[in-house]
């Protein structure tokens, strides 16, 4: 080969890598992965495309190094974490993407002020973000075979693993099924917890343009989907800059069924509780008196029911806390995980009026319907001022969200939905600030949006097709007041597809049954009052029935619902305020003969104001977790 022709095809090969690997030039295709299935590729384009979207490269550079521990060293081969060191590439000009390092050691002989520095004999795992034009014929066709997601406007992930040799030349390999797995991890948790990077001013030389931020480390829940899970459905995984940060393996309960006690608890057992700073009475779990925090007692087991007396004690233990004791103590160990931390307002609520007043939305707008101030008034009926800025309790401009598309430049050319991984990603694309409360109202219709579009594939595949998707909506009552909030669904649309949602409940109020709310023009709400069971006969064949908070075990009337969803075999998703209530309807659902096919997870979009369950100090959320049948 002639001198000038081998120099130029080693800079091809330089720049876009040679196979067997997965990089643009390869000729590989990522489903030639031993073990890898279809949906764990759409898996992973979704979670990349999570984190596009949030452009990471705005502020992180490749001297930037973060610290990665997914679940403990004994989950991965070797027990050791494979690549448990990252940085980000591309933000000042350059292929944007990540790279993942064996250790610190080979992440800092490796990293120049732009590029990756050649260190022979040191294996790294790359994640590029590749313009479709440039990508190879056989990734081309598995994208369009799968219609896999796309991050930004053009762009796919571009998996492989990248070694130097003592020759300076680079060999590529296919990653592994378990290097994926990682990868997904990292993916979804560095989405969520990079931007609340706070900038460190007084660190770093002044002449610098490199930002400097203060030393961090959050642990954060992924969900594993369906076919990558093995045995739990979530992992914790903990985010460290700068990396090299102490860790501790503490032992994880929920992969464990909790531990049924066969003796009621001595009286040593029980201590005096704690409450929160709000400082508002309890109620005994036996006899439902209120109780002064100092005058109460509670299971020192699970630390979750409280009580006025040892008497109470003895009896609730006989006809109830016994089976229950053990899942209890197993929703108090998840308090902290389950906590978001990302809102800056108070997410822990006894006195819904304070918490109100001290926002200065108390009696106002949609918000009137989070406390019990108007209870009088029937659901949908509360007296509406009209305009936006009234229904959201006259916050400031710019902590609510407009009724208005998407900014245009974020989806500019693209016309398929906008898919959120959670609550942070909607705030980010609204900018709102983090101490805006609407979360607390949103998780209705953004809880349904999610199931709509993540959860559930046939729906998104109408939608994708520019159909309608007809959702039944069971048991509608504060929803019934905060219709203006799911204008957004429409706009999370983005000009593709319907949705007719059809409430049926005996909430809705006489004078409103058989009425449509042309809520966008991409959603509309009909609204009928009766039970499911009664009226499913006169309403459209839906694609799909959803059930938010519904206490499926506290309500009789939910057998004949159950008989309507199981006979069809319609999807259906099911969400409740705790994980206990969810595995109560588990049960309920299991024993009318239905087929739970979507575990209990947490919800991403659940209410961040936490309440108080059943037994006082169990936390619970609106919509706090979620389970699927016939998905």
């Amino acid at each position: 080969m002639d001198v000038h022709l081998k120099n130029l095809f080693s800079r091809f090969e330089e720049q876009f890598g040679s196979g067997p690997g997965l990089g643009p030039g390869s000729g590989a295709c990522l489903m030639k992965v031993d073990g890898i299935a279809p949906p764990f590729i759409k898996s992973l384009y979704k979670s990349a495309a999570a984190l596009y979207r949030t452009d990471p490269w705005r502020r992180l550079r490749p001297g930037h190094l973060f610290g990665v521990r997914i679940g403990k060293d004994s989950d991965w081969y070797g027990r050791k974490q494979p690549f448990p060191c990252i940085q980000f590439i591309g933000g000042d000009g350059g292929d944007l993407g990540f790279h993942m390092f064996r250790s610190e050691i080979d992440a800092k002989k490796m990293t120049g002020s732009r590029e990756t520095i050649r260190v022979p004999n040191v294996e790294l795992l790359r994640v590029t973000y590749e313009v479709e034009s440039m990508m190879f014929p056989s990734n081309k066709r598995m994208i369009k075979s799968l219609s896999l997601e796309v991050s930004g406007e053009n762009r796919f992930p571009v998996f492989d693993v990248a070694r130097c040799t003592e020759s300076d030349e680079i060999q590529f390999r296919n990653p592994t099924l378990e290097e994926l797995r990682f990868v997904y991890a990292v993916m979804r948790a560095i989405s969520l917890v990079h931007p609340l990077l706070q900038q460190d001013f007084d660190t770093g030389p002044k002449w610098s343009r490199l930002m400097y931020f203060q030393p961090f480390i959050e642990t954060v829940d992924v969900q594993w989907p369906a076919e990558m899970a093995r045995g739990n459905d979530l992992v914790a995984v903990t985010v460290s800059h700068p990396p090299g940060q102490g860790y501790e393996e503490k032992h994880n309960s929920r992969g464990s069924t909790p531990t049924k006690h066969s003796e009621p608890p001595t009286e040593e057992t029980f201590s005096e509780v704690e409450v929160n700073s709000m400082n508002s009475l309890r109620r005994c779990s036996m006899c439902e008196k209120e109780i002064e925090q100092e005058q109460s007692l509670c299971c020192g087991r699970c630390r979750a029911a409280i009580y006025c007396t040892s008497l109470c004690r003895q009896q609730h233990w006989k006809v109830a806390h016994e089976d229950t004791c053990g899942l209890y103590k197993a929703m108090m160990e998840r308090e902290e995980e389950l906590t978001m931390k990302i809102f800056t307002f108070d997410c822990s609520v006894e006195q819904p009026c304070k918490w109100l007043e001290s926002l200065g939305i108390h009696r106002k707008g949609m918000w009137r319907r989070k406390c019990r101030c108007y209870s009088h008034c029937q659901y949908g009926l509360l007296p509406v001022k009209g305009g936006l800025w009234d229904s959201w309790g006259s916050l400031d401009d710019g902590e609510y969200p407009r009724d208005s598309p998407f900014n245009n430049n974020l989806r500019e050319g693209q016309s398929s939905p906008i898919l959120l991984s959670g609550w942070f990603e909607y705030y980010n694309l609204r900018s709102l600030p983090l101490s805006s409360p609407v979360a607390d109202i949103l998780s209705h219709p953004l809880t349904l949006y999610y199931i709509l579009t993540a959860l559930n594939v046939s729906s998104k595949n109408l939608l994708l097709k520019g159909k309608e998707v007809i959702l039944h909506y069971l048991g509608p009552e504060g929803e019934l007041d905060w219709m203006p909030t799911f204008a957004e669904i429409g706009h999370l649309l983005n000009g593709v597809g319907n949705i007719q949602i059809v409430m049926v409940g005996p909430g809705v109020p006489t004078n409103l049954s058989g009425t449509t709310c042309g809520i966008s023009s991409r959603v509309r709400v009909n609204l009928i009052q009766g039970v499911y069971q009664e009226e499913a006969t006169y309403l459209p064949t839906p694609h799909l029935i959803v059930a938010l908070n519904c206490g499926l075990e506290t309500y009789s009337s939910w057998g004949g619902a159950l008989d309507l969803i199981k006979s069809p075999n319609i999807p259906a998703f099911f969400t409740d305020q705790s994980e206990i209530s969810c595995s109560n309807a588990k049960q309920v659902l299991r024993a009318a003969g239905l087929y739970i096919s979507y575990p209990i997870t947490p919800n991403p979009f659940r209410s961040p104001v936490r309440n108080y369950g059943p037994c006082n100090n169990l936390p619970s959320y609106s919509n706090g977790f979620m389970l699927g049948v016939n998905t």
